[in-house]
């Protein structure tokens, strides 16, 4: 059977969906392409081909010719490869070393908690196969990342690891009750022998195939320690020392398993099949087959397969999945809907408009799988320290054995015995493993409560943020403004002042010019059509009405143009003290009329507010309104301080001002319009993001939902993680500089030392575990 080769292109100028559908189909008529898919979300082309030595250029080839270009820095192939037996930092240290030797490889990055790699390479040098026997002389396997996620196999079934732990174990102790009733000590040897034989055959192939890249891990460091009891005639440590560093192997494996479980679990919440409408006939299909435009039938009790909006039927779904919100909502025809949602009531016919490669979901997926990329401080020192640590404690161990015999006349048996100790008592994942574990818990958990960290790096800065900036407008807000008041000046009435505004406002898309719209719609007026439409950022617009120019905007508009607002000051200011926006319309003479709108404070605003305000953090609200506006706002959210009349290019200004001010600080907002905002803070956090792709692109920290209260949640978290990853990372380097002592001055044996060794580890692995819940 011939195995599949993928590549990944990211095309540039595909700006529309019809774009990304053109490009599917005409790369799917290349001869040998047996997959094409196209992701409009994130610009990139998938091609899957089982034609041994395939023409990826053909592929190039045709996106050119559709008027398209790939990205320089994308232009070679990538492959994502899943390795097995990639459970420690020492194996993603020896696939690092492979990588870097081999011809083609461009660029790659290790996710050791997901066990994948993803490799960017130039197919003329290298092929995908090559790389697979590459990663196979490091004693691991590597095999293709499928589009369709594998269901996660028992930990157990892995290998024939736990065969061989069962086996060293009962011969050890089939040895032990030998010698209890008498039997001569040369068949316990040999039945101790045989122990060791079977307990340490993985941790001496994995040991010596990394000696090949000349890399040293502690796998190495125990097959060396074993060897040397038996050379000492210390049968019974050696088997022991097999014995329960294989145990403790396993029993790692098991506890880092359980946070790679989690993002199965995330997976596993879309359906395998949906029933489809297509053609006028339902069917059954695989969910990767449903494409955009099919109609997915989801009945009462039954999992969203997809993404799309609702064209029949009314029902409550569960959005918790996507969300965190426990409470159903519900949805009726014109509503989106998300995968891996659950349907509750009623039965809903969805029209698709993802494919299950771009669901929010699956994005959600992909980030927390990318998680591992940002990394932290932590996670940085952790590396490095394992980088050093092992090679260091292999030359410790030596020179412990060899220099006082040699050269100060110790006892050669003495010595090399406290050198084995050395090593034995070096070996632990726990440090390197530990803190992704607490990263991956961390953000898969917080991921099933709506909130999604785009890696380490942002789940350490969220704990040492002093200051948070909100947008006012569709944060602290609900963000769609209503109208309350319309008042008219000269012979205007206010039916005729509607008719302006209204047919102005509906050539701009700010939700204030929304909320006129339907004011005038609500009053069953007819819009007028209009020309020279012309937006003037943060002031407002303008627009020729049967030939006469009109200006809809606020205060500062009509200063500045020089129209007298005298007349209607008083109104202003009493709007303004409610903590209404006024929106004024006047000629190029004079002022005609003012409608007053308001955007209501979410119900939540407050509360959460007061939150963060009492776990010691600054609160800031950055609007376009006016001073009185502002302070009536604030007031009524409870923020600290508050900047008002901001045009979009000053909220920029201002976070770096607080930046200046108060150290780390965050930017709250929708993800689009206040991304200039979000790129300059510490964090971005993006609120409402469910079904928005921008939102989830551009913020640091996402909520899926548009609940405040989950900032504080996110905070509490990220400082439960490095609070985790701190206390692990003191208690590894404690055992470290609590035994090596110990092993060096003769005060600790091989077995004690690596028991102790190994708890230690198994502890760090399972408090990081703890962040799951």
């Amino acid at each position: 059977m011939v195995e599949p080769k993928e590549c990944e292109l990211k095309v540039k100028g595909m700006d529309c969906a019809d774009c990304a559908l053109n490009i599917e189909k005409a790369v799917s008529k290349i001869p040998g392409v047996k997959l094409a898919e196209v992701s409009f979300a994130t610009s990139k082309l998938k091609v899957i081909t089982e034609t041994p030595q395939f023409d990826f250029g053909a592929v190039i080839q045709v996106i050119k010719s559709l008027g398209y270009s790939i990205e320089a820095e994308e232009s070679g192939m990538t492959v994502t490869l899943k390795i097995e037996g990639m459970d420690c930092a020492d194996e993603s240290l020896i696939i690092e070393k492979k990588m870097k030797s081999l011809a083609g490889v461009k660029n790659f990055n290790i996710n050791l908690m997901t066990q994948q790699i993803k490799i960017s390479y130039d197919p003329a040098f290298i092929s995908v196969q090559d790389m697979i026997k590459a990663v196979a002389e490091t004693g691991m396997r590597a095999s293709l990342v499928r589009a369709k996620a594998e269901k996660g196999r028992a930990w157990w079934k892995e290998t024939l690891q736990m065969v061989f732990l069962f086996a060293c174990g009962a011969l050890i102790v089939l040895a032990f009750l030998s010698e209890l009733l008498g039997v001569p000590h040369q068949s316990a040897k040999l039945i101790y022998g045989l122990a060791i034989l079977i307990g340490i055959y993985y941790p001496a192939k994995m040991g010596f195939l990394a000696l090949k890249t000349l890399t040293l891990n502690i796998r190495l460091l125990m097959t060396v320690g074993a060897i040397g009891a038996i050379f000492l005639g210390l049968w019974e440590e050696a088997a022991l020392l097999v014995f329960i560093y294989s145990l403790g192997d396993v029993l790692e494996a098991y506890a880092v398993d359980k946070a790679r479980g989690a993002i199965r679990a995330l997976m596993e919440l879309v359906p395998k099949e949906a029933l489809v409408r297509r053609n006028g006939n339902e069917i059954i299909l695989p969910t990767e087959e449903i494409g955009v435009g099919d109609v997915a039938i989801v009945r009462p009790g039954e999992k969203i397969p997809i993404d799309g909006r609702v064209i029949a039927g009314t029902s409550f779904v569960d959005q918790s999945s996507i969300t965190g919100e426990s409470i159903p909502v519900e949805k009726k025809i014109g509503n989106e809907v998300f995968a891996g949602t659950i349907n509750q009531k009623g039965s809903l016919e969805i029209n698709v408009t993802k494919k299950a490669s771009d669901t929010t979901l699956a994005r959600i997926i992909h980030s927390v799988e990318e998680a591992q990329a940002k990394k932290s401080s932590y996670q940085r020192f952790a590396e490095r320290f394992g980088k050093y640590y092992t090679p260091a404690m292999f030359v410790l161990g030596i020179s412990v054995a060899v220099i006082p015999p040699l050269f100060f006349g110790g006892d050669w048996q003495s010595y090399i015995y406290r050198g084995l100790v050395v090593f034995v008592v070096s070996c632990s994942c726990g440090l390197a493993l530990s803190v992704p574990v607490s990263v991956v818990s961390a953000t898969a958990n917080s991921a099933r409560n709506g909130v999604l960290f785009k890696g380490g790096a942002y789940l350490e800065a969220a704990q040492e943020l002093r200051a948070i900036a909100f947008d006012k407008t569709g944060t602290l807000t609900i963000g769609r403004p209503v109208v309350t008041d319309v008042i008219a000046y000269d012979t205007l009435s206010e039916k005729e002042l509607l008719v302006l505004a209204g047919s102005i406002e509906s050539r701009s898309e700010h939700p204030i010019a929304e909320a006129i719209v339907r004011k005038a719609k609500e009053a069953d007026v007819a819009l007028l059509s209009i020309g020279d439409f012309e937006a003037m950022a943060g002031l407002g617009v303008k627009a020729r009405v049967n030939g006469n120019l009109y200006f809809v905007g606020s205060s500062r508009l009509f200063i500045e143009k020089g129209i007298s607002i005298t007349q209607a000051q008083s109104e202003i200011f009493r709007f303004e003290n409610e903590g209404k926006t006024a929106v004024l319309l006047g000629s190029e003479q004079r002022m005609l009329g003012i409608l007053a709108v308001a955007d209501k404070l979410r119900a939540e605003t407050r509360e959460a507010i007061e939150t963060l305000k009492i776990s010691g953090i600054k609160v800031v609200m950055l609007t376009g309104d006016n001073e009185r506006t502002a302070n009536a706002i604030a007031s009524q959210a409870g923020v600290d301080e508050y900047l008002a009349e901001l045009l979009p290019e000053d909220k920029v200004e201002a976070v770096k001002k607080l930046k200046e001010r108060f150290g780390k600080v965050a930017m709250v907002g929708d993800g689009i319009n206040d991304a200039p905002a979000m790129a300059v803070s510490d964090v971005g956090i993006a609120m409402g993001a469910a079904g928005t792709d921008v939102a989830i692109e551009t913020g640091d920290i996402v909520l899926m939902s548009d609940d405040l209260s989950k900032i504080a949640y996110a905070l509490r978290l990220s400082r439960r993680t490095i609070g985790n990853i701190r206390q692990n990372v003191i208690v590894s380097l404690a055992i470290i500089t609590f035994l090596v002592p110990l092993a060096l001055i003769g005060w600790i044996g091989l077995v004690p030392g690596l028991i102790l060794n190994e708890a230690s580890g198994l502890i760090a692995i399972v408090n990081a575990l703890r962040l799951l819940r």
